[in-house]
């Protein structure tokens, strides 16, 4: 049987991490108890915090003889990371604290792959906890009274927890009995239209996820490629690299294709809906972008059009990282246009913007043998562009 891993602070959280391995040994599952302390030891602790810690890239000095409490922190985690990751009994990760655990133990169970149960007993658990879960399949509950002492409430709340992980721990969902490998892509509103045609296409070979590309829909599908749960993507839609260079609401990270330069995934991408900024409600728009031209998607989306000068750094930001992709890769550019909005007639209409996108990714392209870059003479959401994606896709992925 594989194991619950309660990780916490064993200086000031002996206690309650003690309880829940109790509670976890006692539903009949097997616990080990892990000290991620940065100062003293823990007599009861199954792996010690010199063991964690010794798992950092730089030896457990790196970590243990920090004088700055968050620097130690930080490198804690790190450490935590690197232990978690050479463990091949894991079956579910139980992490109990407060701000400065929470922070410690989420960030080393993001570095797990999707499907690892992963459950954090905090006291931020009832705030924004997009800082702590991010693209992850990692749970959160509230602990209501603070992870300082056992009292009728934490018993209740710990005790919960601990037979969750233990449930979770003993009975593995199975991995679905399907032939089919899995496919990634994006989709946005106004790409709808492509991608709908596409997963038409491909869906009697493929299981397809789709993503919606609203920041954390990015980031979620490069955690899925991360973790081999896909076999390749088709991301037609990019438009989180605009709002993370221009300043919307639903900003990529500057890790963005970052999971298929490590993985070598095969991978056809496009520059679906790069003509828009996202914002919320009209009202909520930055001062400084209020003269631009602004189309109110609905009450709580107000979308901006790029101009020329911030697609060229769209296009440079996307070309670098294509450039760095090792695996199989098709880039394809919509010449008529990239997306709904973006088509003779409409609002977003700027082929001067769309000339310096393409400009920028065609200057930028360093030849591979592995890649190509290939233009389209059709408008994103056309049936000529979706056959060449689904046609490029298969001749990558065979």
């Amino acid at each position: 049987m594989k194991k619950v891993y309660v990780v916490g602070t064993c200086d000031t959280k002996g206690d309650e991490l003690a309880y829940a391995k109790k509670a976890i040994l006692a539903a009949g599952a097997e616990a080990l108890l892990v000290d991620v302390a940065t100062q003293g030891a823990y007599a009861l602790a199954d792996i010690s915090a010199a063991q964690v810690a010794s798992h950092h890239p730089d030896g457990a000095s790196a970590v243990l003889s920090q004088n700055d409490r968050g620097a130690a922190v930080s490198a804690m985690s790190e450490a935590l990371a690197a232990f978690l990751a050479t463990r091949t009994d894991i079956g579910a990760v139980l992490g109990l604290g407060g701000t400065g655990n929470t922070a410690l133990v989420t960030a080393a169970m993001r570095s797990l792959p999707i499907g690892v149960p992963k459950l954090m007993v905090s006291t931020v658990a009832s705030g924004n906890t997009v800082p702590y879960v991010g693209p992850n399949d990692l749970a959160m509950m509230y602990s209501v009274v603070d992870v300082a002492g056992l009292n009728a409430i934490s018993r209740k709340v710990i005790g919960n927890a601990a037979h969750a992980a233990a449930g979770m721990a003993m009975n593995t969902v199975a991995d679905a009995a399907s032939d089919k490998s899995g496919l990634g892509m994006t989709m946005f509103g106004v790409t709808t239209a492509c991608v709908t045609q596409v997963r038409a296409m491909l869906e009697q070979s493929h299981e397809i996820y789709v993503f919606h590309a609203t920041g954390i829909g990015g980031q979620s599908m490069e955690k899925l490629a991360d973790s081999r749960l896909v076999s390749g993507l088709i991301d037609v839609t990019t438009t989180e690299v605009p709002d993370l260079l221009v300043g919307g609401v639903f900003p990529a990270t500057q890790d963005r294709f970052g999971a298929i330069i490590r993985t070598g995934l095969p991978y056809v991408g496009s520059v679906g809906a790069v003509d828009m900024v996202n914002f919320g409600a009209r009202d909520t728009v930055p001062v400084q972008f209020r003269e631009r031209l602004l189309h109110v998607h609905n009450a709580n989306v107000t979308l901006m059009r790029t101009t020329a000068e911030e697609n060229h750094r769209i296009g440079q930001f996307i070309v670098e990282r294509l450039n760095r992709m090792e695996g199989p890769v098709r880039f394809l550019l919509p010449l008529g246009g990239v997306s709904a909005l973006d088509a003779p007639g409409q609002v977003f209409h700027d082929p001067n913007a769309n000339a310096a996108l393409f400009s920028a990714i065609r200057n930028g392209w360093k030849p591979a043998a592995n890649r190509q870059l290939i233009e389209i003479d059709a408008h994103i959401n056309d049936s000529a562009f979706a056959s060449a994606l689904a046609e490029n896709f298969r001749a990558i992925a065979a």
